[in-house]
Protein backbone atom coordinates (compact mmCIF):
# COMPACT_ATOMS: atom_id res chain seq x y z
CA UNK A 1 0.00 0.00 0.00
CA UNK A 2 1.41 3.35 -1.13
CA UNK A 3 1.30 6.23 2.05
CA UNK A 4 2.71 9.62 2.09
CA UNK A 5 5.94 10.47 3.00
CA UNK A 6 6.63 11.07 6.42
CA UNK A 7 9.11 14.01 7.53
CA UNK A 8 12.11 12.95 8.65
CA UNK A 9 12.92 14.91 10.81
CA UNK A 10 10.08 14.26 12.56
CA UNK A 11 10.24 10.41 11.93
CA UNK A 12 13.15 7.87 12.13
CA UNK A 13 13.19 5.18 9.85
CA UNK A 14 10.73 2.31 11.23
CA UNK A 15 11.90 -1.26 12.29
CA UNK A 16 12.16 -4.57 10.61
CA UNK A 17 8.91 -6.83 10.28
CA UNK A 18 8.58 -10.19 8.25
CA UNK A 19 6.26 -10.63 5.43
CA UNK A 20 3.23 -11.63 7.80
CA UNK A 21 3.00 -7.62 8.84
CA UNK A 22 1.00 -4.87 6.37
CA UNK A 23 2.50 -2.24 8.24
CA UNK A 24 1.13 1.09 8.00
CA UNK A 25 1.92 4.92 8.51
CA UNK A 26 -1.74 6.72 9.35
CA UNK A 27 -4.37 6.07 11.60
CA UNK A 28 -6.52 6.72 8.96
CA UNK A 29 -5.38 3.77 6.88
CA UNK A 30 -5.49 1.23 9.62
CA UNK A 31 -8.97 -1.20 10.04
CA UNK A 32 -10.55 1.10 12.14
CA UNK A 33 -13.79 -1.23 13.06
CA UNK A 34 -17.20 0.59 14.59
CA UNK A 35 -17.91 -0.46 18.03
CA UNK A 36 -20.63 -2.52 17.37
CA UNK A 37 -18.03 -5.51 14.74
CA UNK A 38 -17.13 -8.28 16.58
CA UNK A 39 -13.42 -7.90 14.80
CA UNK A 40 -12.93 -4.92 16.77
CA UNK A 41 -11.11 -6.59 19.95
CA UNK A 42 -9.53 -8.91 17.19
CA UNK A 43 -8.04 -6.32 15.51
CA UNK A 44 -6.98 -4.24 18.79
CA UNK A 45 -5.40 -6.83 20.38
CA UNK A 46 -3.37 -7.33 17.46
CA UNK A 47 -2.14 -4.14 16.97
CA UNK A 48 -1.77 -4.00 20.69
CA UNK A 49 1.15 -7.04 20.34
CA UNK A 50 2.53 -5.03 17.63
CA UNK A 51 2.51 -1.87 20.08
CA UNK A 52 4.39 -4.08 22.21
CA UNK A 53 6.94 -5.22 20.33
CA UNK A 54 7.79 -1.46 19.42
CA UNK A 55 7.98 -0.69 23.05
CA UNK A 56 10.63 -3.20 23.74
CA UNK A 57 12.66 -2.51 20.77
CA UNK A 58 12.88 1.29 21.67
CA UNK A 59 13.78 0.38 24.99
CA UNK A 60 16.15 -1.78 23.82
CA UNK A 61 17.48 1.16 21.33
CA UNK A 62 17.76 3.22 24.46
CA UNK A 63 20.25 0.46 25.63
CA UNK A 64 22.09 0.35 22.67
CA UNK A 65 21.94 3.98 21.75
CA UNK A 66 23.31 5.69 24.72
CA UNK A 67 25.97 2.82 26.81
CA UNK A 68 26.88 5.30 29.15
CA UNK A 69 23.74 5.94 30.94
CA UNK A 70 24.01 5.18 35.15
CA UNK A 71 23.51 2.24 35.84
CA UNK A 72 20.77 1.68 37.41
CA UNK A 73 18.60 3.33 34.99
CA UNK A 74 19.69 1.10 31.83
CA UNK A 75 18.62 -2.03 34.46
CA UNK A 76 15.68 -0.27 34.71
CA UNK A 77 15.68 -0.47 30.81
CA UNK A 78 16.48 -4.14 30.56
CA UNK A 79 13.67 -4.67 32.71
CA UNK A 80 11.20 -2.63 30.63
CA UNK A 81 12.63 -5.09 27.62
CA UNK A 82 11.78 -7.98 29.75
CA UNK A 83 8.02 -6.99 30.83
CA UNK A 84 7.00 -5.99 27.32
CA UNK A 85 8.08 -9.50 26.02
CA UNK A 86 5.59 -11.04 27.78
CA UNK A 87 2.93 -8.31 27.04
CA UNK A 88 3.72 -9.05 23.60
CA UNK A 89 3.35 -13.06 24.63
CA UNK A 90 0.45 -12.49 26.48
CA UNK A 91 -1.74 -10.37 23.79
CA UNK A 92 -0.72 -12.87 21.15
CA UNK A 93 -2.11 -15.56 22.88
CA UNK A 94 -5.40 -13.55 23.73
CA UNK A 95 -5.99 -13.27 19.84
CA UNK A 96 -5.01 -16.46 18.82
CA UNK A 97 -7.19 -18.19 21.12
CA UNK A 98 -9.58 -16.49 19.43
CA UNK A 99 -8.72 -17.69 15.97
CA UNK A 100 -6.79 -14.65 14.54
CA UNK A 101 -3.53 -15.13 13.22
CA UNK A 102 0.02 -13.01 13.39
CA UNK A 103 -0.39 -10.46 10.07
CA UNK A 104 -4.08 -10.71 9.95
CA UNK A 105 -4.61 -6.98 10.61
CA UNK A 106 -2.52 -4.24 9.69
CA UNK A 107 -0.20 -2.60 12.38
CA UNK A 108 1.48 0.81 12.84
CA UNK A 109 5.13 1.31 14.00
CA UNK A 110 4.16 5.08 14.76
CA UNK A 111 5.64 4.62 18.05
CA UNK A 112 9.33 3.53 17.66
CA UNK A 113 9.60 6.13 14.88
CA UNK A 114 8.55 8.80 16.75
CA UNK A 115 10.83 7.81 19.68
CA UNK A 116 13.61 6.58 17.81
CA UNK A 117 14.26 9.91 16.20
CA UNK A 118 14.87 11.98 19.49
CA UNK A 119 18.25 12.50 20.45
CA UNK A 120 18.66 12.39 23.60
CA UNK A 121 17.64 9.96 26.46
CA UNK A 122 16.13 12.74 28.62
CA UNK A 123 13.70 13.65 25.66
CA UNK A 124 12.81 9.64 24.66
CA UNK A 125 11.72 8.96 28.64
CA UNK A 126 9.69 11.84 28.43
CA UNK A 127 7.70 11.12 25.16
CA UNK A 128 7.62 7.38 25.53
CA UNK A 129 7.38 6.67 29.08
CA UNK A 130 5.62 10.04 30.98
CA UNK A 131 3.70 10.71 27.66
CA UNK A 132 2.84 7.48 25.36
CA UNK A 133 3.00 4.79 28.64
CA UNK A 134 1.28 7.37 30.97
CA UNK A 135 -1.59 7.58 28.73
CA UNK A 136 -2.04 4.02 28.50
CA UNK A 137 -2.43 3.81 31.86
CA UNK A 138 -5.01 6.05 31.42
CA UNK A 139 -6.87 4.10 29.09
CA UNK A 140 -6.22 0.58 30.94
CA UNK A 141 -8.10 1.88 34.21
CA UNK A 142 -10.49 3.87 32.58
CA UNK A 143 -11.85 1.96 29.81
CA UNK A 144 -10.12 -1.33 28.07
CA UNK A 145 -9.87 -3.34 31.49
CA UNK A 146 -13.63 -1.98 32.60
CA UNK A 147 -14.73 -2.92 29.21
CA UNK A 148 -13.12 -6.37 29.53
CA UNK A 149 -14.95 -7.12 33.09
CA UNK A 150 -18.28 -5.89 31.94
CA UNK A 151 -18.64 -8.12 29.27
CA UNK A 152 -16.82 -11.58 30.77
CA UNK A 153 -13.71 -11.60 29.49
CA UNK A 154 -11.51 -13.28 32.07
CA UNK A 155 -8.41 -13.35 30.08
CA UNK A 156 -8.53 -10.00 28.91
CA UNK A 157 -8.94 -8.98 32.55
CA UNK A 158 -5.64 -10.59 33.82
CA UNK A 159 -4.13 -9.42 30.99
CA UNK A 160 -4.74 -6.19 31.93
CA UNK A 161 -4.10 -6.31 35.55
CA UNK A 162 -0.37 -7.53 34.64
CA UNK A 163 -0.25 -5.13 31.91
CA UNK A 164 -1.02 -1.43 34.25
CA UNK A 165 0.82 -2.86 37.05
CA UNK A 166 4.17 -3.44 34.34
CA UNK A 167 3.13 0.56 32.90
CA UNK A 168 3.15 1.97 36.40
CA UNK A 169 6.78 1.14 37.12
CA UNK A 170 8.05 1.79 33.39
CA UNK A 171 6.20 5.39 34.40
CA UNK A 172 7.53 5.91 37.37
CA UNK A 173 11.34 4.82 36.82
CA UNK A 174 11.21 7.28 34.42
CA UNK A 175 9.73 9.94 36.38
CA UNK A 176 12.51 9.46 39.00
CA UNK A 177 15.13 9.56 35.98
CA UNK A 178 13.93 12.22 33.83
CA UNK A 179 14.17 14.27 37.14
CA UNK A 180 17.29 12.99 38.08
CA UNK A 181 18.70 14.20 34.55
CA UNK A 182 17.40 17.54 34.64
CA UNK A 183 19.62 18.01 37.74
CA UNK A 184 22.34 16.37 36.39
CA UNK A 185 22.30 18.45 32.78
CA UNK A 186 20.51 21.64 34.20
CA UNK A 187 19.18 23.72 30.98
CA UNK A 188 20.54 22.11 28.45
CA UNK A 189 18.65 19.00 29.47
CA UNK A 190 15.68 20.93 30.37
CA UNK A 191 15.50 22.07 26.55
CA UNK A 192 16.39 18.86 25.11
CA UNK A 193 13.29 17.48 26.91
CA UNK A 194 11.23 20.14 25.83
CA UNK A 195 12.08 19.82 22.22
CA UNK A 196 11.23 16.08 22.48
CA UNK A 197 8.07 16.70 23.83
CA UNK A 198 7.02 19.40 20.97
CA UNK A 199 8.44 17.40 18.31
CA UNK A 200 6.57 14.04 19.51
CA UNK A 201 3.13 16.08 19.66
CA UNK A 202 3.67 17.50 15.71
CA UNK A 203 4.69 14.20 14.49
CA UNK A 204 1.22 12.35 16.66
CA UNK A 205 -1.11 14.89 15.02
CA UNK A 206 0.12 13.40 11.27
CA UNK A 207 -0.31 10.23 12.15
CA UNK A 208 -3.81 10.05 14.08
CA UNK A 209 -5.20 13.28 12.51
CA UNK A 210 -8.48 13.85 14.10
CA UNK A 211 -9.06 10.53 15.58
CA UNK A 212 -6.66 10.99 18.51
CA UNK A 213 -8.05 9.50 21.75
CA UNK A 214 -8.25 10.78 25.27
CA UNK A 215 -9.29 9.13 28.66
CA UNK A 216 -9.73 10.66 31.50
CA UNK A 217 -7.18 11.41 33.64
CA UNK A 218 -6.00 7.85 35.95
CA UNK A 219 -5.05 10.24 38.79
CA UNK A 220 -4.65 7.45 41.61
CA UNK A 221 -2.52 5.45 39.12
CA UNK A 222 -0.53 8.28 37.98
CA UNK A 223 0.40 9.33 41.67
CA UNK A 224 1.21 5.90 42.25
CA UNK A 225 3.26 6.05 39.02
CA UNK A 226 5.42 9.05 40.70
CA UNK A 227 3.21 12.21 39.03
CA UNK A 228 3.14 15.27 41.45
CA UNK A 229 -0.14 16.80 42.12
CA UNK A 230 0.29 19.69 39.64
CA UNK A 231 1.63 17.59 36.73
CA UNK A 232 -1.71 15.63 37.30
CA UNK A 233 -3.67 18.94 37.02
CA UNK A 234 -1.93 19.86 34.06
CA UNK A 235 -2.57 16.54 31.99
CA UNK A 236 -6.52 17.10 33.65
CA UNK A 237 -6.40 20.29 31.72
CA UNK A 238 -4.81 19.42 28.51
CA UNK A 239 -7.73 16.06 28.55
CA UNK A 240 -10.04 18.82 28.92
CA UNK A 241 -9.05 20.99 26.29
CA UNK A 242 -9.03 18.39 23.90
CA UNK A 243 -4.94 18.63 23.55
CA UNK A 244 -3.70 16.14 25.90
Amino acid sequence: MTTPQLDPKLFAEGPKRDSRFDVRDLWAEMQNFDASDPRLINEFLHRQMNEEINGMEISARNLADFPDAPWELRMSMARQCWDESRHIEAFRGCFERRGVEVGEYPVMNFQYRVITNIPSLIGRLAVQNRSFEAAGIDAIQNEVSEAARREGRTDLDELFDGQLADEVQHVRYANVWVKKLMELGGAAAVFQMTKAVSLANEALKIIAGDAATMYPVAEDVRREAGFTEDEIDVAKRLVAQGTG
